[in-house]
């Protein structure tokens, strides 16, 4: 569908996180060089520290949404409901598609119980077994629709 959903498919398997991926995949129009992206977007993975919460793709896609209409004044709350309001329509058109925002339920039985902060290697077996991909490629389709449109 669009090039920059593909650019954070191919950063999923590149082995960037779903929310690095989503911020690479956009950081060249915010002024964000590669490197400070993918940094400040490494915790936000496996659903924050690989906690299983809220998708990191998600996650990016509120980061961009930030990015694209934020004023980052703090006493601008007129501002700041625009944000929150376009973050939940994002996330809404998400979880339709999806079911979730939550990593452990888009993940569904595929993983067994793990509590360790370690992550997975990246081998054949750990995509298939995965939705991630098509999650960073939604979100970034998202952003695209509702933030980027012309």
């Amino acid at each position: 569908m669009s090039e920059r959903a593909d650019r954070a498919k191919s950063l999923f398997f590149e082995g960037y996180n779903c929310a690095q991926s989503v911020i690479g995949a956009f950081a060249d129009l915010y002024d964000l060089d590669f490197d400070t992206a993918m940094r400040i977007s490494d915790g936000f993975g496996g659903g924050m520290g690989r906690m299983r919460l809220t998708c990191g793709a998600v996650s990016a896609m509120a980061m961009i949404t930030g990015l694209e209409l934020s004023s980052g004044k703090p006493k601008d709350s007129g501002n700041r409901t625009d944000v929150y309001a376009k973050v939940r329509e994002m996330a809404e058109a998400f979880e339709k598609k999806n079911g979730s925002i939550i990593c452990r339920e888009l993940l569904g039985n595929a993983l067994p119980k793990d509590n360790s902060s370690r992550p997975e290697d990246r081998t054949a077996e750990y995509y298939k077994k995965r939705p991630c991909h098509e999650c960073v490629y939604d979100c970034a389709c998202i952003i695209e629709e509702y933030l980027l449109k012309t």
